[in-house]
């Protein structure tokens, strides 16, 4: 377990943990958080044991986004630092967690709103339980968007519903989320963490250098060209036949028995 003042991480089993632990501040996102983030998705990222990120919220809620409470402590000369400070963090982390090559998993409960529904755009995977809500909520603020949500939200569900969530601030439930594709899986409240756990358990004794290359090609293939992109397919698969977990991959299914991947 490593030391935080705003959330948990805990690397056991292949599994990291990351619990964002604000609870009495609704997990909101001041510039202690988003370093600690920065710091802790370092950690994950420098781990080899590290084959899959589960990330949760402690508390009754998600993250309710940014801590509007810390930037209203702010003289106004001093707030749009302190926002690049909180940003540059939060951003560094968001980065690293999209391209590390552990599957991130983001299980969500309560509210995810503003960053914290930015957040869970950039993972891998999102399990949400029935009683989520999701909300941009920026403008409500009058700000705008930050945490990758202008990036990764348009890829997920299109440019005119990122343009009413982002302007319009609707509340969805976690079935209207999981049928526009920003869930993965919507799952009952009480299931919620046996659900990650076990996801979180096939994905880290799944074949880790192929997730990592699944996870580079999607990001490079929003500003490639076809031929470029294919290209990059050929280079991926190749450097990854000659993992050990390729070698087994493929022998398993000729010996047509279960895989025993090791994530090297």
């Amino acid at each position: 377990m490593y030391n935080f003042s705003t959330l948990l991480l805990e690397i056991k089993d292949d599994v990291a943990r990351l619990t964002l632990n604000r609870p009495d501040a609704a997990n909101g996102i001041n510039l202690d958080l988003a370093r600690d983030l920065d710091e802790a998705s370092l950690k994950c990222d420098d781990n080899p044991d590290v084959r899959v990120i589960l990330l949760k919220a402690a508390g009754k809620m998600f993250c309710a986004g940014g801590d509007l409470k810390s930037f209203a402590s702010k003289p106004e000369s001093e707030l749009p630092r302190y926002l690049e400070d909180v940003t540059s963090h939060l951003h560094r982390a968001i980065g690293r967690l999209s391209r590390t090559r552990a599957p991130v998993i983001a299980a969500v409960n309560g509210s995810a709103a503003g960053a914290g529904f930015s957040l869970l755009c950039a993972c891998d995977l999102v399990l949400a339980a029935e009683s989520a809500k999701f909300t941009m909520a920026y403008t409500r603020a009058g700000l705008t968007p930050d945490g990758s949500a202008t990036y990764f939200l348009p890829r997920i569900i299109g440019w005119r519903r990122t343009v009413e969530l982002m302007l319009l601030n609707p509340v969805l439930t976690a079935k209207e989320a999981r049928e526009l594709g920003i869930v993965t899986r919507v799952v009952p409240d009480s299931e919620l963490d046996a659900h990650a756990a076990a996801m979180a358990q096939q994905l880290a004794a799944g074949p880790t250098r192929a997730y990592a290359g699944i996870k580079k090609l999607l990001i490079e293939s929003a500003t490639s060209e076809l031929e470029q992109q294919m290209g990059r397919e050929t280079e991926t698969i190749c450097s990854t036949a000659w993992s050990k977990d390729a070698r087994e991959g493929i022998e398993a299914f000729v010996a047509k028995r279960a895989p025993r991947f090791i994530g090297r």
